[in-house]
């Protein structure tokens, strides 16, 4: 299938590993003009040169520079098509009442303001020029809470309710914006919960039907097809790439 994106300009945040760099690695494939961005230039810059984008460094947590990034990538690559927005997970803690109150501001500012200020600065271009994707990496936890992971469980069903009522607004511009939720995917943050990666691969074997852990590739794959063309009739939509894991529908 053509996605039809070649020569689209496309920003992936938190692209430096994991979900984020699958993502830029899939657009990248696709012909895309990627710009990556994380907090740290070195692991950016290689992460970059990997796919042939355009690195850039971008503190999420600073929400009056998210206008700035959307800037440099205009000023170097051309005004944004595709905005992948994705960010590491709050702490987790067994206690879910045991997070003081700067947990729950940081966690809202992470999940929440980080994502959406981003998609205010791309937001009208995209509506003036008729065509635009914009694609959240949040967690299977917004659908199903995870016990450990309190802080995922409470904001990220906001950022989907947000994401949906934007989505409604801008469909007649010819944006659209949807939501990834990645289950168990092999990632640094998820086998750091475990003592090993056979000891996780052992304990997703138990518990998801498809018997293993997800892939960035999987993800990334995923993430193309909202971004693309064919999937213009596809918006305001949350979409399980799980293995089967999330019982609720």
């Amino acid at each position: 299938m053509d996605l039809g994106i070649s020569g689209k300009v496309a920003l992936v945040t938190g692209a430096s590993k994991g979900i984020g760099f699958g993502i830029a690695s899939a657009l990248a494939a696709e012909g895309a003009r990627v710009a990556v961005s994380s907090r740290s230039r070195e692991r950016i810059d290689q992460a970059a040169a990997r796919i042939g984008a355009v690195g850039l460094v971008h503190d999420a947590s600073d929400l009056d520079r998210a206008g700035d990034l959307v800037d440099q990538v205009r000023e170097l690559l051309g005004p944004v098509d595709i905005l992948v927005t994705n960010s590491g997970g709050p702490p987790g803690n067994p206690d879910a009442l045991g997070f003081a109150r700067a947990a729950w501001e940081a966690a809202y500012r992470e999940l929440v303001l980080a994502t959406i200020a981003l998609v205010d600065a791309a937001m009208p271009g995209m509506r003036e020029r008729g065509w635009g994707r914009v694609v959240n990496v949040s967690s299977s936890a917004a659908r199903e809470p995870i016990p450990s992971l309190m802080l995922s469980n409470a904001h990220r069903p906001g950022l989907l309710a947000a994401f949906k009522t934007i989505a409604r607004q801008v469909a007649g511009d010819g944006v659209t914006l949807n939501t990834i939720l990645p289950g168990r995917v092999a990632t640094d943050r998820l086998l750091d919960m475990y003592d090993s990666r056979e000891a996780a691969e052992r304990q997703v074997a138990e518990e998801v039907p498809a018997g293993r852990l997800g892939t960035v590739e999987e993800l990334g794959a995923v993430a193309a097809f909202l971004c693309s063309v064919p999937a213009a009739y596809v918006t305001g939509t949350a979409l399980l790439v799980d293995g089967g894991l999330t019982r609720g529908f």
